[in-house]
């Protein structure tokens, strides 16, 4: 039976959801298609799962696109990944802003071609006032470099490196910690993803790959994130 998403504003829902969207590649294999050919699918899923999360009234979404560890792929699945990447925002960023979308890219970009760098920037830019939703792309991305960075700033700035001062310094120090994290593709674990940030979150591991994750599964996720009773470290009160 179909499940359908909540509607905006009902309890329960998180207010920031994190994504690892993994198994594009599988699901071009199975289909005796190239990997590019997953890719775009998983393109389309993201685009779902933006709009199912601005109607279920998710604050934010983080959506990890590119590690840095997958700078390591073949040279022509990056090159490929990073073209898909700057298509995919010159079509996409004119809906986003008129929906009140607010985008926000963390990473190193440093490596990045130009031309990207400077389409981050205008999205971010035109983007910045909107407060429907904040849509956070993590592209260059490494949950140790965000702490090292974190601890970089403390000590050029002489301050003591502290656990609060740590968070003070991460990329999404303004943002909510996720409630809820999403792994599709049937792996378990982090992939050095906000491994800081993750660590009091719900996490939901589907064997579902990206491509194929639609509103029905995302329903089901957060239909299981309003039945976790979230504690924190500390024991249920006594009744």
């Amino acid at each position: 039976m179909t499940q359908h998403l909540p509607p905006l504003g009902q309890a329960g829902i998180p207010a920031h959801v994190a994504v690892i969207m993994d198994g594009n590649g599988r699901w071009a294999k199975q289909r005796l298609r190239p990997r590019a050919f997953g890719h775009q699918a998983g393109v389309k899923a993201a685009r779902r799962i933006v709009r199912a999360s601005h109607k279920a009234g998710v604050q934010v979404l983080t959506l990890f696109a590119f590690s840095q560890e997958n700078w390591q792929r073949p040279p022509a699945e990056v090159s490929l990944l990073i073209r898909l990447f700057v298509r995919t925002l010159s079509h996409e960023i004119a809906s986003l802003h008129k929906n009140g979308v607010r985008i926000r890219f963390i990473g190193n970009h440093s490596d990045f071609p130009e031309e990207l760098r400077k389409l981050m920037a205008d999205a971010e830019a035109l983007t910045e006032a909107n407060t429907s939703l904040t849509l956070v792309i993590a592209v260059g991305y490494g949950g140790q470099w965000d702490i090292a960075q974190a601890a970089s700033s403390l000590c050029r700035d002489g301050l003591p490196i502290t656990p609060e001062a740590i968070e003070s310094r991460l990329v999404v120090a303004d943002l909510p910690h996720p409630d809820l994290l999403i792994r599709t593709g049937g792996e378990k674990r982090l992939s050095n993803f906000l491994i800081w940030q993750l660590a009091y979150t719900e996490l939901h591991l589907v064997e579902t790959l990206w491509p194929d994750f639609d509103e029905t599964a995302y329903a089901e996720a957060l239909a299981w994130y309003a039945s976790r009773e979230r504690r924190f470290g500390r024991v249920p009160e006594a009744s």
